[in-house]
């Protein structure tokens, strides 16, 4: 009995202790003398309050130059329809079955006004295959576009519209971007003009993406969607940072990856549109890969800065200011090189005719280098490979390859000089170090370990020498273009 009553006064106790606090907290909240249905105003700080009206501003001030860009283009059937099928005439002719040979076909972006005398930004994807070009201002009013140039291998383009007194964007320096500022994406998303997100820098230099030949994003998770391409990514002072190009997306739609061209690099390419109407860039004349931290432990350098030279073309400003294959570039014209793909790009945006200095190092032992850059040539297409005979005498097996040596015959059908020498992987084993290399049939080995392959008598010899735990270096040959990789022996 005692136990129930005691029981019952903690109850008790406990519904005016709750009680109490609850008239405590509603004594905070509510103004005085006022009623419980009163609705409750929560203190915001000054400095969050300042930061949202920053947002706004910035927004105002960019918004007037970003415009949006329809295009229209003619799309032809190639095939025949399944439609034109003789069935469907049985019954006598008929519209109801009827598909059109080529149509109209309409599409959305962005851009971003750069001249006050009309001339706008936006991505070459956008306005490809253009046939008429609508740009429409923030102030509603049109005008037809008409492309100035554009640059595919940066999805960049200019068109210009018969305009003047228009606002123009700022320009911020992209090499002084930091991960984790604040951005604005200012874009048409889905034809919505207008559109402002905001997010912050998640990364710098995003090369490798699958995007554009000449990669150098950055990375933010600002929402950007489809009708932004084109449009700015902007930084806290309303300056433009980049132009948004593209998502990373498995649906189609945002999912907080997106990729920006820095506005230096779109500068660069901008100027040359407009000057020449195509994009200029500097040729060196080398093949350079990216330095694993294998290739860098071959070539016995303690990490992994610097781009590897794989080749040099002949009478090329490389061959001439001395570079050899299996030198190490690690500056160019006073900067460090980071890895291959900055170094690319460096060299493609260095005006034809200028004298750079070069630091590279060479077995241990560093040496400056001056090479006098010129306007890069066409680029030769892709040798086409052909299966290999099955009839030739085999190598030993090395990492999961099974090769075969190279004859005249076959280096004309990998689309080699006939003089070449080495052996052809015939076979990659599923699961091996050599396919884990990304090593493929065709590949022609003509080095292993800086030791001459030239036939299948020297393979054998080499690779019955190597240590099975050993990692090997070796120098391949695909179809013109040079490289060097490092894989395990087995």
């Amino acid at each position: 009995m005692r136990k129930k009553v005691f029981v019952g006064v903690i109850v008790l106790l406990s519904g005016f202790l709750l009680g109490g606090i609850s008239f405590y907290i509603l004594g905070r909240i509510a103004p005085s003398g006022s009623g419980l249905s009163s609705t409750a105003s929560p203190r915001v700080p000054s400095q969050i309050i300042e930061t949202s009206n920053a947002f706004s501003e910035i927004a105002k001030t960019i918004s007037p130059v970003v415009v949006n860009i329809s295009t229209t283009k003619i799309v032809k059937r190639e095939a025949p329809s399944f439609f034109d099928d003789p069935f469907f005439n049985f019954f006598g002719p008929s519209n109801d079955f009827s598909f059109p040979k080529k149509w109209k076909e309409q599409s959305l972006g962005s851009g971003v006004i750069v001249s006050s005398d009309g001339y706008i930004i936006t991505n070459d994807h956008v306005i490809e295959q253009a046939e008429e070009i609508k740009v429409t201002l923030y102030d509603k009013k049109s005008f037809k576009g008409k492309i100035v140039g554009s640059d595919p291998k940066t999805d960049i383009a200019v068109i210009k519209i018969n305009a003047d007194s228009l606002p123009t964007a700022a320009w911020a320096d992209s090499d002084k971007l930091q991960v984790g500022e604040f951005v604005l994406a200012i874009g048409n998303s889905f034809g919505l003009s207008h559109t402002v997100t905001m997010g912050i820098i998640s990364a710098m230099g995003r090369v490798s993406v699958g995007i554009t030949d000449y990669e150098d994003f950055i990375q933010t998770d600002a929402a950007i969607n489809p009708g932004n391409s084109g449009g700015p990514l902007v930084n806290i002072k309303g300056e433009v940072i980049g132009i948004n190009t593209a998502i990373f997306s498995k649906t189609g739609g945002y999912q907080g990856i997106g990729f920006a061209v820095p506005s230096n690099l779109v500068r660069s390419v901008m100027e040359d549109l407009i000057k020449y109407g195509k994009k200029t860039r500097g040729w060196l004349g080398v093949s350079i890969q990216r330095l694993t931290p294998e290739l860098a432990e071959k070539f016995g350098i303690k990490d992994s800065n610097g781009a590897l030279v794989g080749d040099i073309v002949k009478g090329s400003p490389a061959e001439k200011a001395g570079l050899l294959r299996g030198d190490i570039i690690l500056e160019y014209s006073g900067k460090k090189v980071k890895d291959a793909d900055s170094l690319r790009n460096t060299v493609a945006q260095t005006k034809a005719g200028s004298q750079v200095n070069i630091k590279i190092l060479r077995k241990g032992k560093e040496y400056n280098l001056s090479a006098a850059i010129t306007e890069s040539p066409k680029e030769p297409g892709e040798a086409k490979v052909e299966p290999a005979p099955q009839d030739a005498v085999r190598g030993e097996a090395l990492a999961g390859l099974e090769v075969i040596e190279l004859t005249k015959d076959i280096a004309q059908q990998l689309g080699l000089n006939r003089a070449e020498k080495g052996v052809v992987i015939l076979k990659v084993e599923n699961g091996s170090a050599a396919e884990e290399a990304k090593l493929r049939k065709g590949d022609v080995i003509q080095e292993i370990d800086n030791k001459k392959v030239t036939n299948i008598n020297d393979f054998n010899k080499i690779a019955s020498a190597i240590r099975t735990d050993a990692t090997v270096l070796l120098f391949i040959n695909r179809g013109g273009q040079k490289f060097y990789t490092a894989i395990k022996a087995s």
